[in-house]
């Protein structure tokens, strides 16, 4: 049998301090969705070459919800379609022809923000075959946004 005075409070932390509800919230559950390797051909780049022959691109991208019903549900329709949000990447690199890398992937991360309400995006584009004269395995640019 406890005493009264034994009882935790709801407002008590264990070690007796007074606990905040609005101080010390605790931080909303997150998943990240990532796609690696999206391989599409493309044609984005500087030069007229690039733009004309076009080349493959490799997408990786991470995406953060806050708001995903199926950490509870387990019901496929509440979380993301991972084959809509390729669809989505592969929309965004080959609707139009980009200059550069970066406007490529920030044109993506604000198409996955937009369509999943994502709070934060991830996106890196590799050039597996970059067109420099020096020897290199890949170029990349990763882009970061927040909604």
């Amino acid at each position: 049998m406890t005493d009264e005075h034994d009882r935790l409070e709801p407002d008590d932390d264990l070690d007796g301090r007074e606990f905040d509800d609005e101080d010390d919230e605790a931080p909303e559950p997150a998943v990240t969705v990532e796609i690696t390797g999206l391989s599409l051909f493309t044609r984005h780049g500087v030069t007229p070459a690039e733009r004309e022959m076009g080349q493959r691109l490799v997408v990786d991208v991470a995406f953060e919800l806050t708001d995903c019903d199926a950490m509870v549900t387990d019901r496929v329709e509440d979380t993301v379609d991972y084959a809509d949000a390729c669809e989505q990447v592969a929309l965004a690199a080959q609707e139009r022809s980009y200059g550069t890398l970066e406007r490529l992937c920030t044109a993506i991360a604000d198409r996955l923000i937009e369509r999943y309400g994502a709070d934060s995006v991830r996106v890196k584009a590799t050039k597996p075959e970059p067109p420099i004269a020096l020897p290199v395995e890949a170029v990349s640019v990763e882009v970061w946004r927040e909604a």
